[in-house]
């Protein structure tokens, strides 16, 4: 049988789908240990990063859907990870901050993280890894420009 799509070894979105799993299996192994799930830790890297925000700044960031950041947020706010408080200029607006603990959390944890993406980076190079970087980014920046054509 004779097909028109390219050999799934070669589409982007299988591929893009076998990296991330390659990169994203040990992450996940590590953060089953700290008791949070890799959306969990996305949320705490992005308040860490930047600082205080509103939900919906999460989830851009944190390449979440609104719906589900706010089970996550609920669960962080839980292990006393986050808090959450009202906007002081717009009550209707909630803004959410890495607690302590939250802060302790991603400390314990970064080295092993980071460990991992050099991992990675030793294995392809770290020039590829840096150029894979500024391709995907690329990619991310061109949808961001046509979604405002």
């Amino acid at each position: 049988m004779t097909s028109k799509h390219p050999k799934t070894s070669r589409a982007l979105p299988i591929a893009l789908l076998r990296a991330r799993e390659r990169v994203m299996g040990p992450i996940r192994d590590m953060l089953s240990g700290a008791g949070i799930t890799e959306q969990q830790w996305r949320v705490l890297r992005v308040l860490e990063e930047d600082g205080p925000m509103e939900p919906t700044r999460i989830a851009e960031l944190a390449c979440l859907l609104l719906p589900s950041l706010t089970r996550i947020l609920q669960k962080l706010e839980d292990k006393a990870l986050i808090t959450r408080r009202q906007d002081e200029d717009d009550k209707r607006k909630q803004v959410v901050q890495i607690s302590k603990t939250g802060e302790a959390l991603i400390v314990a944890h970064l080295p092993a993280s980071l460990a991992v993406l050099e991992q990675t980076k030793a294995q392809i190079g770290a020039e590829r890894y840096e150029a894979l970087l500024d391709l995907l980014n690329a990619v991310e920046a061109a949808e961001a420009a046509d979604e405002t054509d």
